[in-house]
């Protein structure tokens, strides 16, 4: 991918615009002129708002800048998808021309906002393999299509990729056939109900009240409304203002959620996996087959009590992507723990770390704990006072369950096809990988690990986060697991038990 304007575009014979329909969207939204609203706080402040007039010709400046540059934006930008790529140009001044090839195009997603689908309008991203772009920046946009263009861009794009015409320019295209279509999972709105035990859920209620909270303080003084909050004092109306509380913050998850989720469904089409979610956005997102190495199976606190889980596909070349791998938001784990399966072999039951680790964990959760009490201990002999010690014997208490609960989570697995690591505690975390997916191993061992005979493997992969790890291995297992999860190049280098 390039994204300098002296670059020539490969191929580019026919570059298209998107919709003139766009220029309203983008007008509605003010999402050009959002550029220069900085800028024009001064002037509104010297300027000053008394008067509905002034306060009408405002509204009208900033409109009619927004329709200015929503459509200059939209006459200087084309698209093209070639043989060999795909290019977007776009820019007034500075011109730039973004070039995805085809061989590193990883996945397309088709969504279609509120206010596009109101026009008849989506918005159509392509992933590029990561890092390709400074910056973390790995996808192509192409805004304001109809729903027809973008459903033959995203066809487009990936028969190109999928035909490797890119090699071979002058070949006739492959004959498009209908391809067969088969559920892998359906979202049920009864798994809604997990939501208030997502922490990426409950943040969205508590977001849209601090956002309404900065909207009450912008108002004018005049504008604001009087509310004054109930007697905290009193310790029944704290118990039900608290009880109001949690059910309003577990409905806005479930809300949320609904929002994301609804709808979703997940088939495998042809060669791709297809993922159509969202209620108020609705998403299209389809990634290849061939390009998975693997999944991850994460449980939060909350959804490991009640017994839920989200699956995630780990796709070369796309990074995290935890939006776009998701092929599971949220469901029963042993729905999750059967997608996984269809995503990668299953490498067996986990292999349990040594009593070395379990130590180690124990050590680290309640040191802390150990050192307030010790200087708790000092301050009551000193002082009298014994808050601190108490805070320590606390600490320390708690630490017990925290270290065991952290060793419990760790695991490791090799099988024939494919391997498997888990660690984590407050979201416990099982990355199942293939194979042929790991381009090399990395193995550390601090200094109490190598007294303690442990140390930690990182498989490096060209998928998800680039790295997964099996924490507190006994360092006796480092080459036998890397060479089972991988091949026997693997044990090359290994530490020294």
């Amino acid at each position: 991918m390039t994204t300098a304007p002296w670059q020539t575009a490969p191929e580019v014979t026919a570059p298209r615009r998107t919709s003139p329909l766009v220029v309203l969207v983008h007008t509605i939204t003010f999402r050009q002129a959002r550029q220069v609203v900085p800028a024009a706080i001064p002037v509104v402040a010297a300027v000053g708002v008394d008067g509905p007039g002034v306060v009408v010709g405002l509204v009208l400046a900033v409109t009619a800048l927004s329709l200015l540059f929503a459509a200059l934006t939209w006459w200087r930008t084309t698209y093209a998808d070639t043989p060999g790529a795909v290019v977007v140009t776009r820019g007034l001044l500075a011109r730039s021309v973004r070039t995805v090839p085809n061989d590193r195009i990883r996945g397309v997603e088709v969504e279609a906002p509120a206010l596009h689908r109101l026009f008849g309008l989506v918005r159509v991203r392509v992933d590029a393999a990561a890092g390709s772009v400074t910056g973390g920046d790995e996808e192509v946009v192409v805004d304001g299509l109809t729903r027809a263009e973008g459903d033959r861009l995203r066809t487009s794009v990936l028969t190109h990729r999928r035909s490797g015409a890119a090699a071979d320019p002058s070949a006739p295209p492959l004959p498009e056939e209908a391809p067969a279509e088969e559920e892998l999972a359906r979202f049920d709105p009864r798994w809604l109900l997990y939501a208030p035990l997502v922490a990426s859920y409950l943040a969205v209620p508590l977001a849209a009240v601090g956002a309404l909270s900065r909207l009450l303080q912008e108002l004018p003084p005049g504008l604001r409304p009087d509310l004054t909050g109930p007697d905290l004092t009193d310790t029944r109306v704290l118990l039900l203002t608290l009880v109001v509380a949690l059910l309003l913050l577990a409905l806005g998850a479930v809300l949320g959620a609904a929002v994301v989720n609804w709808g979703f469904r997940l088939v495998r089409r042809g060669g791709s996996l297809v993922a159509v979610r969202g209620l108020v956005t609705r998403r299209h997102t389809e990634l290849e087959v061939d390009r998975v190495r693997g999944g991850t199976l994460s449980e939060g606190l909350g959804m490991r009590v009640v017994r839920a889980a989200r699956v995630g596909a780990l796709v070369t070349g796309l990074g995290a992507a935890n939006r776009r791998g998701q092929v599971l938001p949220l469901g029963p784990r042993g729905e999750a723990v059967r997608l996984l399966g269809l995503l990668v072999d299953d490498p067996g039951p986990l292999v349990a770390h040594p009593p070395a680790a379990r130590r180690r964990r124990l050590a680290r959760a309640i040191g802390s704990g150990l050192v307030v009490t010790a200087a708790g201990a000092l301050l009551t002999a000193g002082t009298g006072w014994w808050g601190l010690l108490a805070a320590g014997v606390v600490l320390t208490v708690l630490g017990v369950p925290l270290g065991l609960g952290r060793y419990a989570a760790l695991g490791h697995a090799a099988g024939p096809r494919s391997f498997a690591v888990r660690s984590g505690l407050l979201v416990r975390e099982q990355t199942v990988l293939q194979r042929r997916a790991v381009v090399g191993w990395q193995v550390r061992q601090s200094l109490f690990q190598r007294r303690a005979g442990l140390a930690t493997v990182v498989a490096c992969v060209g998928a998800g986060t680039g790295g997964y790890a099996a924490v507190d291995v006994a360092a006796a297992d480092v080459g036998p697991f890397t060479e089972a999860a991988s091949e026997p190049w693997a044990t090359a280098g290994g530490p020294e038990g």
